[in-house]
């Protein structure tokens, strides 16, 4: 596993291109130009939701990944594959030996990964 050690930095939610240091959704962002799928985790879809409860709990997961990037140094772990099909690094975000992705997963708002997505309106209509 290779380990990427970063100081803090400044995230918000994206807007419109360029994009260089901010938060897509609740597993996605981008970092000084580079864009970033967090790897152990699927969370909720915000920009193609299949239904209103998978667009609520995708803004919740991408406030949240929002807050936890910004609370300090966090480290990128590459595990596995180092890209995707869709040339986004694959990273596990790292924070005092804890993925921050298992915290979006120990509190709700994201599911690990399985190697595929869920539909997130049949998860959620299931709880």
């Amino acid at each position: 596993m290779d380990l990427l050690t970063l100081s803090a930095a400044a995230f918000a939610l994206c807007a419109t291109s360029p994009r260089d240091t901010c938060v897509v959704d609740g597993d996605t962002f981008w970092l000084h130009g580079e864009k970033i799928r967090i790897a152990d985790i699927n969370a909720p879809e915000t920009h193609q939701a299949g239904c209103a409860a998978e667009q609520r709990l995708g803004e919740r997961a991408t406030q949240r990944l929002t807050a936890l990037l910004n609370a300090g140094r966090f480290e990128l772990a590459t595990q596995g594959r180092a890209t995707d099909r869709y040339g986004r690094s694959l990273r596990v975000v790292m924070r005092d030996g804890r993925s921050l992705g298992a915290q979006l997963v120990s509190e709700g708002l994201a599911e690990t990964w399985k190697g595929r997505r869920s539909d997130w309106c049949v998860l959620l209509a299931a709880r």
